[in-house]
């Protein structure tokens, strides 16, 4: 935990607060602070800054913030992505969390697994949960907003090109494609498939919705590695 995102209920007054849950325990195992020693805090969707630790008992920990910085800056791009397999789905959203990551359609694809889409890990509570780890490990505040579309076909033809226009429109395919193009901070719109990648009818609709397809290379790449790949390619460090 690189930062401790703090909520509008943690508060006790205008700049202090009182943790008793995970973010405590977490705090009291592994940073061990004693009063007077400072932690780098973040409210959530807000500024980050420091905080001075007031008290800490067996039950809880209060400390007394100064949020005076911004979070760091966002990637500007939409990721598309077909829904992974469920374990794989946790390790992804830490990661889109971690790398800058603000907006995330999770779509259909022939290649994906029917059960995936009643997995409990789509469930509000548990998207949310995966993104604040990820969050926490990058010093960000900033929650990215994750979108959820069972049907490939209406997206791509009614929502797709719209989201595609005036971005650098991509579609991640290792057959047939361009090689990446050069890392660049420009409004993105990438999309990446399924294990075993879309089929040529969804490659060829993504088209059609204006995005280009590229490859990083000879290598096939699991989702979970090709979406950090990409994102480091296409992005320059922030």
């Amino acid at each position: 935990m690189n930062l401790i995102l703090l909520f509008d209920d943690d508060f006790i007054a205008p700049a202090r607060v009182r943790l008793s849950d995970r973010r405590y325990a977490h705090i009291r195992a592994v940073q061990q602070p004693e009063a007077g020693q400072t932690l780098k805090v973040g409210l959530l969707n807000g500024a980050i800054g420091r905080a001075q630790v007031l008290r800490v008992d067996d039950q809880s920990i209060e400390l007394e913030t100064c949020l005076d910085q911004m979070p760091p800056t966002a990637l500007p791009l939409t990721l598309i992505l077909a829904l992974p397999r469920p374990k794989m789905l946790k390790r992804t959203l830490q990661t889109i969390a971690t790398m800058g990551v603000k907006k995330l359609c999770l779509i259909n694809s022939y290649r994906v697994d029917k059960s995936y889409w009643s997995s409990p890990l789509l469930a509000d509570a548990a998207i949310r949960e995966q993104l604040l780890l990820g969050l926490e490990q990058a010093g960000d505040t900033q929650v990215p907003d994750v979108s959820l579309h069972k049907r490939f076909k209406p997206f791509v033809e009614d929502e797709l090109p719209a989201i595609a226009t005036d971005t650098r429109a991509l579609v991640a395919h290792p057959y047939e494609a361009s090689e990446c193009p050069p890392a660049e901070q420009t409004l993105t719109t990438l999309a990446i498939g399924p294990e075993g990648g879309f089929i040529r009818y969804e490659v060829e609709k993504l088209q059609q919705a204006g995005l280009a397809p590229i490859h990083v290379g000879q290598r096939i790449l699991r989702v979970e590695t090709a979406v950090p790949v990409l994102l480091a390619r296409l992005f320059p460090p922030l």
